[in-house]
């Protein structure tokens, strides 16, 4: 026997505010990690830093309201947020990553070239 998901139709009016705030949710999200990135490797004065974090908050706000629009369940709700707070720390460990990469090999680009 199969079991079927019934999901409430989302109404045609509420068509324009659910793709505008999706949209909104994948703007601000390249913005913040753009910003914080750009900040942390030196492009952008570390005075932007603040400008990033409010990128995150809108788009954490949009991805709450988009959620609500669609009607998703709490749980789904919770996940959402709670990836949210882990996609606040992403770009801090990148640039992690990569300047612990680059001082770890650093030292063996040295060596290679007086090998030569």
């Amino acid at each position: 026997m199969e079991q079927l998901i019934v999901r409430p139709e989302i109404e045609i009016d509420k068509f324009l505010p659910i793709f505008i705030e999706s949209t909104l949710v994948l703007i601000f999200g390249v913005a913040y990690v753009a910003v914080i990135t750009l900040s942390k490797m030196g492009y952008f004065s570390k005075k932007w830093t603040p400008i990033g974090y409010l990128f995150w908050a809108l788009q954490t706000y949009f991805l709450y309201d988009f959620a609500t629009l669609i009607q998703s369940n709490h749980f789904t709700i919770k996940v959402l947020m709670v990836t949210m707070l882990a996609y606040l720390f992403v770009p801090h460990l990148y640039y992690m990553l990569i300047t612990s990469g680059e001082e770890r090999y650093e030292d063996g680009d040295k060596i290679i070239k007086n090998k030569k």
